[in-house]
C-alpha cells in the first residue's frame, strides 16, 4: 500500500500518521512529551526528543501496517522556535519555544529601539513581540555568549527533522517570516543588514516552500527509522499552517482556529496586512500572507483545571454544561502564561472575578471555556479592524472533540464553524502537503476529497446580548486590573 508518512512536533506530544493515496488514515500514534519552565516566562525542550521520537513513530506505523510503502514524508512542529546549533549539527542549548516563552522583552525593547517600529513593520511585517524569533537569537547572544559562539545553524522542528532525514538546511518562508526582525517580508528573502547585525556568524538556513521537496532520506536515516532511503521528504512548515492546510483552511478568505494546547488562529489573504496587535507573515504557499494570532492558553487552561480539581474531562464538561452560559456571573481572563494577541502581554496574569462560595468546578470550567472564547473573539474582531476578510472559518484541533467548547467559541463570537471529518491536525496536513509534493502535474490531490466537512456549529441567537455584554466587561477587565497584574508578574520573576 502506497502511504505518505506526516510526523508533527507538538508542544505536549508528537503526533505521527500513515496515510493512503485516498486520504484514509491507515495508522497513527503519538508521543507525549513536556517542555521545561525553569524560569517564570521560560519555556525550553530537548531538542534530541524531537528526533528520537520521529524514528520511534515511523518504526512503530511501519511496523503496524504490512506492506506499507513510504512514498514520501511531510514534517511539521510547533514554532516560531529557536533551536541553535554547532556546525556538527549539535543543539548549543534547548530549543527555545515560541511566543509562550516570554524571556526576550529587554531584546525586544532594545532592538526596536535601534531599528525603529516603523522600519521594522515595514520590513518584516509585525512589530516585535514574544513570538519573534529573532529578538530570541539575540537573547542567547546577550546572555549566554558561549552558546552563540558556538552556533552555526539555526532550526525550528520541521527544518530539525528535515535536517536529519536529508541532510538538507533548510526552512520555509512561512517559518522565517517569524524569525522577525530578520526576514524582509516583501522580497521573501532574508534582510541582510539585520541578519547580519543580530545572527552574525549562524549560516543562513536556504530558503523554500512548504510544500517543496528538501531533498531524500539518506542512507544513515533509513536504516534509524526503516523508511526507504530516496524517499521525498518536505521542507514542512509550523504546525498551525500545517494544520490549516490539513482542514483545507488555506484559501484566501479563510480562518483557521486551531484548539490545542494554546489557540491559533490564521486568516488567510493576498495582501500584506500590519498591525501591531497580531502577526503579519508570509502563507504557506506562494502568493499569500497571512494575519495570524494566538491565545498563550487553551487546553493548558483546562488541563489545569482538571489537575487542580481532580477530576476529568467528561465530569467536568458535564458540569460546565449544567453552569450554563455566563457560568452563573464568572468572568475569566485566560492570561494564565501571559498573552500574546491582541493584548502582546507577557506579564499578563490569569483573573477570575465574581467568585462566592457557591460557585462550583463547573461554573469554573464553563468560565475557562468562555474566556478562550472571548480571546477568539477579541482576536477576529482585530483582525478585522486591521482589514482582514473573513469568509469562512474552519475548526481543527484536538479540543473540536469536544461539543460544548465548540458551541460556547460560535456562541462568543457569533460565527459558523466548519468542523472536517479529520481533525488529527498538522500531521495529517503534513501527509498531505508530501503527497502533493510528489503528484504528477495536474494531478495532486484534493484536500476537499480527502477531509469533507463533517459537522457545521451554528451560534444561538438569544445568547448575541449576554455575550456581547460580557465581551465588554472582558475587555475592561483586563484595562482595570492590568496595573496590579504587571504588579504581581513582577514579583513572581523575583521569586
Amino acid at each position: 500500500m502506497r502511504c505518505t508518512l506526516g510526523v508533527d512536533i507538538g508542544t505536549s506530544s508528537t503526533k505521527g500518521v500513515l496515510v493512503a493515496e485516498d486520504g484514509a488514515i491507515v495508522a497513527s500514534t503519538t508521543r507525549a512529551h513536556d517542555v521545561d519552565r525553569p524560569h517564570t516566562g521560560w519555556v525550553e525542550m530537548d531538542a534530541a526528543i524531537w528526533w528520537d521520537e520521529f524514528v520511534s513513530i515511523s518504526r512503530e506505523l511501519l511496523a503496524e501496517v504490512d506492506g506499507a510503502e513510504i512514498v514520501a514524508v511531510g514534517v511539521s512542529g510547533m514554532g516560531p522556535c529557536v533551536l541553535l546549533a554547532d556546525e556538527d549539527d549539535q543543539p548549543v542549548r534547548p530549543a527555545i519555544l515560541y511566543g509562550v516563552d516570554t524571556r526576550a522583552t529587554a531584546q525586544i525593547a532594545r532592538m526596536t529601539d535601534e531599528l525603529g517600529i516603523d522600519e521594522i513593520t515595514r520590513i518584516g511585517g509585525s512589530t516585535l513581540t514574544s513570538q519573534a524569533a529573532g529578538a530570541k537569537i539575540a537573547w542567547v547572544h546577550d546572555e549566554e555568549p558561549d552558546a552563540f559562539a558556538a552556533a552555526r545553524r539555526f532550526f525550528m522542528p520541521a527544518s530539525w527533522l528535515a535536517r536529519h532525514l536529508t541532510g538538507a538546511y533548510v526552512l520555509d518562508h512561512q517559518s522565517a517570516s517569524q524569525t522577525s526582525p530578520l526576514y524582509d517580508i516583501e522580497n521573501e528573502r532574508w534582510h541582510e543588514p539585520w541578519w547580519q547585525r543580530y545572527a552574525g556568524t549562524i549560516e543562513q538556513p536556504r530558503l523554500t516552500w512548504a510544500g517543496d521537496i528538501a531533498g531524500e532520506v539518506t542512507a544513515e536515516a533509513s536504516a534509524l527509522t526503516g523508511i526507504p532511503a530516496g524517499t521525498p521528504v518536505i521542507t514542512g512548515t509550523i504546525d498551525a499552517w500545517t494544520e490549516a492546510v490539513s482542514v483545507g483552511a488555506h484559501e484566501v478568505g479563510d480562518l483557521m482556529l486551531m484548539y490545542g494546547t494554546t489557540m491559533f488562529l490564521v486568516a488567510t489573504g493576498e495582501q500584506t496586512l500590519r498591525t501591531p496587535s497580531m502577526w503579519t507573515t508570509a502563507g504557506a504557499f506562494v502568493g499569500t500572507r497571512n494575519l495570524a494570532g494566538g491565545l498563550s492558553t487553551s487546553g493548558a487552561l483546562t488541563a489545569w483545571l482538571k489537575d487542580l480539581t481532580g477530576s476529568d474531562y467528561p465530569a467536568l464538561l458535564t458540569d460546565a454544561a449544567a453552569s450554563g452560559p455566563g457560568a452563573n456571573g464568572l468572568l475569566m481572563l485566560p492570561y494564565f502564561a501571559g498573552e500574546r494577541t491582541p493584548i502582546q502581554d507577557p506579564d499578563a496574569r490569569g483573573v477570575i472575578a465574581g467568585l462566592t462560595l457557591e460557585h462550583s468546578r463547573g461554573d469554573l470550567y464553563r468560565a475557562a471555556l468562555e474566556a478562550t472564547a472571548l480571546g477568539v473573539r477579541h482576536n477576529v474582531e482585530t483582525m478585522r479592524a486591521a482589514g482582514a476578510d473573513i469568509r469562512r472559518i474552519v475548526a481543527v484541533g484536538g479540543g473540536t472533540q469536544g461539543q460544548l467548547w465548540l458551541q460556547v467559541v460560535s456562541d462568543v463570537t457569533g460565527l459558523v464553524q466548519e468542523v472536517p471529518a479529520t481533525t488529527i491536525g498538522a500531521s495529517y496536513g503534513a501527509a498531505f502537503l508530501a503527497a502533493g509534493a510528489i503528484a504528477e502535474p495536474g494531478a495532486a490531490p484534493d484536500i476537499a476529497d480527502w477531509n469533507p466537512i463533517a459537522q457545521t456549529i451554528t451560534p444561538d441567537p438569544a445568547l448575541r446580548d449576554l455575550y456581547d455584554t460580557l465581551f465588554d466587561r472582558y475587555v475592561r477587565l483586563y484595562e482595570g486590573s492590568k496595573d496590579v497584574i504587571h504588579e504581581l508578574a513582577a514579583d513572581q520573576r523575583g521569586a
